[in-house]
């Protein structure tokens, strides 16, 4: 079993991306993310498919699958440096999404997270390992195309028993070019704001808009849930330059999260109306965080006793 030591993705993958750009232009260079070899069959309105990598075949889940034990509310936990003071132990247990790097709380803080969430392949070239010591059997996991094809690629067994739930992005779907505005627009599940530079998807099993970060993805799946609250933890965005909670100095892996910054924001106060609209409410557990320019105040994570 290979690791993916590499600090980035590989440079075979590099090269299959800069082929697909100039190969198959704008509207087609998405398709990097799961060429050569991933395919992914019989996606309908009752069933998410089944990936298929070379001979192997794993069965996909849909979302509805999180709707159980999102009653009582959930937690986006990020990987931003407050939320190494946040006080994670707190959480009730199965309330917590975890983001990239944030799987490294499972067993140091969170016990039993209720997902984990990664979209950027190069985050599993770097982290398999760490996956592989955290991530449960039993923990559902929405993976974009990218992190599925990596995850193929390097050890495709680690994915067997496992519930995942697929991540892709609505502007650029699996399978499919690049959509418009205007197609965008007419699909009766997406939402639009006024300038158009965000979106939502209140179906998110027929694709979520990826707005500079994780985060924007795994709201649109929490808040489908149903749950009553969504809180954020570690989800900074303004300090995004410095280095995650999770990362030694000198191993700080580039982020295009601070450069996203009025995308991202532009998408949460999206979805903050939508949810207030539908009687969920968004929460910014992180003091530091940017969320606080749209009116999401720092609420402290109220500590159990």
């Amino acid at each position: 079993m290979t690791t993916g030591r590499g600090s980035d993705r590989p440079l075979r993958r590099k090269l299959v991306k800069l082929a697909c750009q100039v190969l198959l232009g704008r509207k087609r260079a998405h398709y990097f993310s799961w060429l050569p070899g991933l395919s992914i069959a019989g996606r309908s309105a009752t069933s998410a498919g089944t990936a298929v990598f070379s001979d192997f075949r794993f069965v996909l889940t849909r979302s509805e699958v999180l709707r159980h034990g999102a009653e009582g509310g959930l937690t986006i936990v990020g990987s931003g440096p407050s939320a190494l003071n946040a006080p994670i132990a707190s959480l009730p247990p199965r309330t917590a999404v975890l983001l990239n790097g944030a799987i490294s709380l499972i067993g140091a803080g969170i016990a039993e997270p209720f997902a984990v969430a990664i979209e950027d392949e190069r985050f599993v070239w770097r982290h398999f390992a760490m996956m592989v010591e955290r991530i449960g059997k039993d923990t559902p996991c929405l993976f974009s195309c990218g992190v599925l094809r990596s995850l193929f690629e390097i050890d495709r067994y680690w994915l067997t028993g496992r519930t995942v739930i697929l991540i892709d992005d609505i502007r650029k779907p699996y399978g499919a070019p690049r959509r418009s505005d205007e197609m965008l627009s007419s699909l009766p599940f997406v939402r639009l704001n006024e300038d158009r530079d965000a979106g939502f998807s209140r179906d998110p099993d027929r694709g979520v808009f990826q707005g500079g970060s994780v985060a924007i993805s795994a709201l649109q799946f929490a808040l489908s849930t149903g749950a009553p609250t969504v809180g954020f933890v570690g989800v900074d965005i303004s300090n995004a330059a410095a280095p995650r909670f999770y990362e030694r100095p000198g191993e700080t892996a580039y982020s295009g999260v601070a450069e996203a910054e009025e995308r991202i924001l532009a998408h949460v106060e999206l979805a903050r109306r939508i949810a207030e609209e539908r009687g969920q409410r968004l929460i910014n557990h992180s003091p530091v965080s940017a969320l606080a320019r749209i009116g999401l105040a720092y609420q402290p994570v109220t500590v159990s006793l």
